[in-house]
């Protein structure tokens, strides 16, 4: 069985206590990739190299590693034994590559000339545009994407927060402490006695402890008139569900935009169009759907199918921008049906 020890930050300074004893009692052969020399005479353990594929370590191996690589070598090896457990290695990593960042950040903010003008305003749409790429990315259903555009989202947290920590507010440390004790404090049915049901059951209880911590700002709190459309809809109703005022189920919610439907039939007009839409959004809350994420799937799919139907008739002799609506909707739906 491989056995792997992780030495904290991997500097000679902060090798944990349970560290060297875990190595004083192995005997090896040791595996130890990207080991500060310092340590490795402190360890009397010569530095090695990882095989490039994790997987190929032998068995019996005792892999001697800084948090971020112990980890990754926990995640290839299952049943590897770990010092510390996994969990606290998990842990340790996770901030290791976030305090990587962070460092990251402070050379940008210090060395580059662009990142040096920034304010909180300046930085704050680039951080709304990395959210919708997030949401783009989620759509897609593509991991890596995904990881990416994640990271993105991620270094404009730690940017900003690197903005508070200069004016003397609050460094990266401090806002992710306040998340984590928000979170635990509002999620009661898990860290306290209280019992959720159901994920329906969550979100009130997240809404109720909300407006229990901020009791002068109404139903509607940190309702931000700034938000997309369909994101501002579906807030709106949040906070209308956390004071009871909700569909009990999808059924119901589905009644409601049948008469809204009905009714813009009669009436194209803007405010019941908006109806529509917005009755819309309470279906899509009710069966547990983002709509934002929802439409945006949507738009992608017809995107995909349009440009798909052009590239067919294309390929017949036919000019799609120049056919009737009748012709180019028998293409569509070719496309949809291949």
């Amino acid at each position: 069985m491989i056995r792997i020890i992780a030495l904290g930050p991997g500097d000679p300074e902060s090798v944990p206590a349970l560290a060297l004893e875990a190595i004083h009692g192995s005997t090896g052969p040791f595996v130890a990739p990207d080991l500060d020399p310092a340590v490795g005479t402190l360890l009397g353990i010569a530095r090695t190299r990882l095989p490039d594929d994790l997987t190929g370590i032998a068995d019996g191996s005792v892999v001697v590693a800084a948090d971020p690589v112990a980890h990754a070598v926990a995640q290839a090896h299952p049943d590897a034994m770990t010092s510390p457990s996994r969990d606290v290695l998990r842990a340790r990593a996770i901030g290791a590559r976030v305090a990587e960042l962070a460092v990251v950040a402070s050379r940008l903010r210090a060395e580059c000339p662009w990142d040096r003008v920034q304010t909180a305003a300046t930085i704050v749409p680039h951080t709304v545009e990395e959210a919708f790429e997030v949401a783009e990315a989620v759509a897609d259903g593509d991991p890596a994407h995904q990881a990416d555009e994640i990271g993105d989202l991620l270094f404009q947290s730690v940017f900003l927060s690197a903005l508070l920590e200069e004016d003397g507010h609050a460094d990266l440390a401090t806002v992710a402490r306040g998340q984590a004790d928000k979170l635990i404090s509002r999620h009661p049915h898990v860290y306290g006695d209280q019992a959720a049901a159901d994920a329906g059951a969550v979100v009130d209880i997240w809404e109720q402890r909300k407006r229990a911590e901020r009791p002068d700002e109404g139903i509607f709190h940190e309702l931000p008139p700034g938000l997309p459309a369909l994101a501002y809809a579906a807030k709106a109703q949040k906070r209308a569900a956390s004071a009871g005022f909700a569909f009990p189920d999808v059924s119901s919610a589905l009644d409601k935009l049948d008469e809204e439907v009905g009714e813009v039939r009669a009436d194209p007009s803007q405010h019941e169009v908006g109806d529509v839409i917005f009755a819309a959004v309470a279906v899509a809350r009710a069966a547990g759907v983002d709509p934002e994420i929802a439409v945006r799937a949507a738009a992608a799919r017809f995107r995909e199918r349009v440009e798909g139907a052009a590239a067919m008739a294309a390929e017949a002799g036919e000019d799609f921008e120049s056919l009737g609506p009748d012709a180019q909707l028998e293409w569509y739906q070719r496309f949809r049906g291949r």
